[in-house]
């Protein structure tokens, strides 16, 4: 069964939503304060994290901003306001996935399965990542850049780096295809799946990420009005 920690300050709703998750094999903790979440994380034992925006004490991207310098555990992240600059800001902090208030619990349930399908073997949770592809090679070697998809690490330089899902999942796509050109919508669509109406920004947003964690590699190739290819040259195993 997968830990859920919820961070959210209507009391009124974990319980009802821990009822829920419970038909999905989902064993949901509700902290009604960030300070309280904090210590339950740094406690260990969650395989994923939902973070409300409007919270007391720090806001909801504060709150994400100080988990991922601790932790890379799968973050879906709430919002009352939906407005699609909070989405831009959430992914850009690290979240993996925006929901906005009101939702139906089968759609944040449905966030969740896909969160923790990228869960790393050797992760902070207890999560299996999903296995690499029939036929498949199991890493993917380039000039400087080695992408183990059985444990899901990436490594740069001969040092491993830590990647958030969304960000392994885009390395993951550009890799598997060096030098195909993949525009915003086709990224969205492999890593969004239904959710791929998120705003076209947010990619951007994410390519700069990855790009940032994997200097000074020069691995990702930005073709103007087109879309993004992986520049690294693949190498024979």
């Amino acid at each position: 069964m997968h830990h859920i920690l919820l961070i959210d300050d209507d009391e009124q709703l974990g319980p009802p939503l821990a009822t829920y998750f419970q038909r999905f094999e989902l064993q949901l903790v509700h902290a009604t304060r960030p300070s309280a979440g904090l210590a339950l994380l740094r406690s260990g034992g969650f395989d994923a994290a939902i973070l409300d925006v409007m919270l007391p004490e720090m806001d909801g991207f504060e709150l994400c901003r100080t988990i991922r310098k601790e932790n890379d555990i799968p973050i879906v992240m709430l919002t009352a306001r939906g407005d699609v600059m909070d989405r831009v800001v959430g992914l850009e902090l690290g979240a993996d996935h925006y929901l906005p208030k009101p939702f139906e619990p089968r759609e944040l349930v449905a966030c969740l399965q896909t969160v923790l399908r990228r869960l790393k073997p050797n992760g902070n949770g207890q999560g299996q990542g999903p296995k690499p592809q029939m036929g498949a090679a199991p890493t993917l070697r380039f000039n400087g850049l080695d992408i183990d998809t059985a444990r899901r690490s990436v490594t740069r330089l001969g040092a491993e780096i830590e990647l958030t899902g969304t960000e392994y999942e885009l390395l993951l796509l550009l890799a598997r295809e060096p030098g195909k050109v993949f525009n915003r919508d086709d990224i969205l669509n492999q890593l969004r799946g239904h959710e791929a109406d998120l705003y076209t920004r947010a990619v951007d947003i994410v390519v700069s990420r990855l790009r940032k964690k994997l200097e000074p590699l020069e691995c990702i190739k930005t073709l103007r009005n087109a879309g993004y290819s992986l520049a690294l040259r693949r190498l024979p195993l």
